[in-house]
């Protein structure tokens, strides 16, 4: 594909980085000339400086060769006007990051529609939403549906003494089966992998899980997980992320918000009915316990500083808090953090770049992730008639080594993936895929493959 990647900043080149392994063409559009040099200097991508908003500028990128153009810039407008215009000089699929939360009502991405923009992302607003998702089931550390709620993928850490700690997985199969879920990927120290039947689970691993909904409950009590009730929230930072948190969350829970920025707190007053706006510094710890930080079941820092928000969760976790949430886009902090004992990371970079790398694939990847607690991908794609994955039980494919089949839906049947399940003709299958193993992937789901 040609791509066109309009940035001013991480968010771009971070996206050109997922995307330069992929075979793709791709051009980075950035007001910063230096900065492009020195992207120049380390990787093969092509670089223009100047507006993307420009029409200059998008046709000496040769916007009507593209494929897809994404505008990831810090200024919502300029993204919107940068994709109507790419589309209008000839780009097949455009997308635009905004923040403001009102384009993304149904009346007005229908407008956007009509006007050429194929997406409207907000990082801000996914971010909000995981971390709602989260409160629903706290014992998790991480939470992502696929097939629209027919599969969960968790990531849990095993707890001391829980009932699979020092079994292999063919044991814990053996003694707690039939299980409807299934193991995977593993983190234990620095190190990640695709477990197989004789990996020994271990207290204090960070495990990958796909599960039936129905079987989560099972899954935390296997994983040595108490049960949790989240009442009482702390939310540091009133930002966007925090406001979609307070506001979906305020009529269920008791939510303290901590800004300090006291315009915005008089802002947020307006916006919010049911969540007593604080303003003050959270990183002043008598202002904390003040506020009766030791009585909290959650504390979420969502500051612009990822330090101010390892630092306060870090704090939180000192006066008992058994969940914290911080958002983290460093991404070098990210590993550091959980190591530290925070217990979910946010990063609204690979937020944007899972919900945006998918339009940079073929039609048969229905969903793409990139997952924050491990290096690795997890990807849903369809089984094609003819592919090479229908045409053998899975224990007989020769499933490219870094990849993990985890389940199937079929309709709205759903099967972990055992090795007798015999893939079939539109199957869409869950997939869990170490970095740089996709296109070997993909050609398993190819249609008219003729040998393994």
């Amino acid at each position: 594909m040609n791509i066109i990647i309009a940035g001013d900043g991480e968010v771009g080149f971070n996206l050109a980085e997922a995307l330069v392994d992929s075979n793709h063409d791709i051009t980075i559009v950035d007001p910063h000339e230096e900065l492009l040099k020195m992207v120049e200097s380390h990787t093969d991508l092509m670089t223009l400086v100047g507006e993307s908003n420009s029409v200059g500028v998008l046709k000496q990128a040769h916007v009507e060769k593209a494929d897809l153009v994404i505008s990831v810039l810090h200024d919502e407008k300029t993204n919107i006007l940068t994709a109507i215009l790419s589309k209008k000089l000839g780009a097949k699929t455009t997308i635009a990051r905004v923040n403001t939360l009102e384009n993304l009502s149904k009346e007005n991405q229908k407008i956007y529609d009509e006007l050429g923009i194929d997406l409207l992302i907000s990082p801000e607003d996914i971010a909000g939403h995981e971390v709602i998702d989260l409160l629903e089931q706290p014992a998790a550390i991480e939470i992502y549906e696929i097939s629209e709620g027919k599969f969960s993928i968790f990531l849990i850490r095993i707890e001391k003494g829980a009932p699979v700690e020092g079994k292999t997985l063919e044991e814990v199969a053996k003694d707690f089966g039939p299980l409807d879920f299934r193991s995977l990927a593993f983190r234990r120290g620095n190190d990640t992998f695709l477990p197989t039947g004789q990996t020994v689970v271990q207290a204090g691993d960070l495990v990958y899980v796909i599960s039936k909904p129905e079987s989560s409950e099972k899954l935390m009590e296997m994983g040595g997980k108490e049960k949790q009730e989240i009442n009482n929230i702390m939310i540091v930072g009133g930002g966007r992320v925090g406001r979609v948190i307070a506001k979906r969350m305020e009529s269920e829970m008791n939510i303290k918000l901590i800004e300090r920025d006291k315009s915005h707190c008089m802002i947020l007053t307006n916006l919010l009915d049911d969540t007593l706006i604080i303003n003050g510094d959270a990183r002043d710890i008598n202002l904390v316990e003040e506020e009766g930080i030791e009585n909290m079941d959650a504390f979420i820092a969502v500051t612009d500083s990822s330090e101010t928000n390892i630092l306060t969760c870090l704090h939180a976790k000192k006066f008992g808090v058994k969940k914290t949430i911080a958002l983290v886009e460093n991404l070098d902090y990210i590993e550091i953090s959980q190591n530290m004992g925070i217990d979910t990371i946010i990063n609204k970079k690979l937020i944007a770049a899972s919900h945006i790398i998918k339009y940079s694939m073929s039609d048969d990847v229905t969903y793409f992730k990139y997952m924050s607690g491990i290096n690795a991908e997890l990807v849903e794609m369809i089984a094609n008639k003819g592919s090479a994955v229908v045409k053998k039980p899975i224990k007989d494919l020769h499933i490219p080594e870094g990849a993990l089949i985890g389940g199937v839906v079929r309709g709205k049947e759903t099967f972990i993936a055992l090795g007798d399940l015999q893939i079939q003709e539109n199957d869409k299958v869950v997939v869990i895929v170490m970095p740089g193993v996709m296109p070997k992937l993909e050609k398993l789901f190819t249609k008219n493959v003729f040998s393994l």
